[in-house]
């Protein structure tokens, strides 16, 4: 086992794959991440499913066979998507068992087309899940103002939910109040508490949004402050009477999960998030490349403060330069929704391009 990764493991960090794809399904890579890199989930969205679809011929065949039965566009997605997730969660499954439920998930996102949508959330995230059919798939729901709403009654129906598009302190808390009243609401139901949450901090894009706006000095800082922040936040909830309260039911915690966390800047080290999160009770997602350069070179040093360390100092600088970071948190989270949007558009194209190339090839 590496012992890079491991020592993260070691610290109470869950490190998940930040990709999903038929071919590392196919040729034991995922395998091997769980095996020898401590992979113990794995996360995906619409953009990862767009380029492992369009790429190569590995999806061919089920295509094929899916049109065959009628399906097409968001429906034929769905099941290729729940192929590769129902395979990816099985080979989770010893680490979900292991942990109480707490480890081994995968994720499907509810449309992106409906992140402005409650009630349509709600619904297709239940429907997804039970289509999924297997205990640890979480279903993402995006933390934008609509969809805090659908995370407290997706978890009060028993739908595990991962909450994406998280960019700050203060989205990351209204999520995770979301996901306390839905507990709350089970309880008092009479309901099992223990419906599993996390709530994802995505970091790398906000420095690349103030890398325009600051001196070379200040890059790549402002992110890892958010995420220090955000930390803070989350011990402080963990330590507070009424999760305490919660907890002694049965409850488990809905976990910070850090995401984008790819270095963009070619001038910054490509393991600089990876190195700055260590932190436990947390998940750490990151994409293949970020993982194997871990996995080879990356370095455990101190572990993140509880207390959110020089956060609050670094983010007065960056107001200073003139960088409002409430205004482009709830930027970041627009541009994100609309990113993810376009990601499923584009997604949905080429499903139906490539249903009618390999339609007519068959014909022929």
């Amino acid at each position: 086992m590496n012992p890079n990764t491991r020592k993260l493991h070691e610290l109470g960090q869950s490190l998940w794959l930040d990709n999903i794809s038929r071919e590392i399904l196919a040729n034991g890579t995922l395998a091997h991440y769980i095996s020898e890199f401590s992979v113990t989930g794995l996360t995906s969205n619409p953009t990862i499913f767009e380029k492992a679809i369009g790429a190569g011929t590995f999806y061919d065949e089920a295509i094929i066979d899916l049109v065959r039965q009628g399906k097409s566009g968001e429906d034929l997605f769905i099941a290729l998507a729940l192929q590769d997730l129902r395979q990816a969660a099985d080979l989770f499954r010893p680490a979900h068992d292991a942990t109480g439920g707490v480890d081994g998930w995968v994720s499907l996102e509810v449309s992106p087309l409906l992140a402005d949508d409650t009630a349509r959330t709600v619904q297709a995230a239940a429907l997804l899940h039970a289509a999924g059919a297997r205990p640890n798939l979480f279903i993402k729901i995006p933390g934008t103002p609509a969809g805090i709403p659908a995370i407290e009654e997706s978890i009060f129906a028993g739908v595990p939910i991962n909450v994406t598009l998280l960019f700050s302190q203060e989205q990351y808390v209204a999520a995770a109040q979301a996901y306390l009243r839905g507990i709350e609401r089970r309880i008092a139901a009479g309901l099992d508490p223990k419906v599993e949450s996390v709530a994802s901090l995505f970091v790398s894009r906000w420095d690349v949004a103030a890398n325009e706006q600051v001196a070379p000095q200040y890059h790549n800082r402002l992110g890892i402050a958010i995420a220090m922040r955000t930390y803070k936040a989350y011990r402080e909830l963990l330590a507070s009477a009424r999760w305490q309260k919660l907890e002694m039911a049965g409850a488990h915690p809905q976990r910070l999960l850090w995401a984008s966390t790819g270095t963009k800047d070619p001038a910054a080290p490509d393991t600089l998030y990876i190195e700055a999160f260590a932190a436990p009770d947390t998940i750490d997602t990151m994409p293949e490349k970020t993982l194997q350069a871990f996995a080879d070179h990356g370095k455990v040093g101190a572990t993140m403060p509880a207390d959110g360390g020089s956060a609050e100092v670094v983010i007065e600088e960056f107001r200073r330069q003139g960088v409002d970071d409430n205004a482009l948190a709830e930027r970041l989270q627009r541009e994100g929704a609309d990113a993810f949007s376009k990601s499923w558009r584009a997604l949905l194209a080429r499903i139906s391009d490539k249903s009618s190339q390999l339609a007519g090839a068959t014909s022929r």
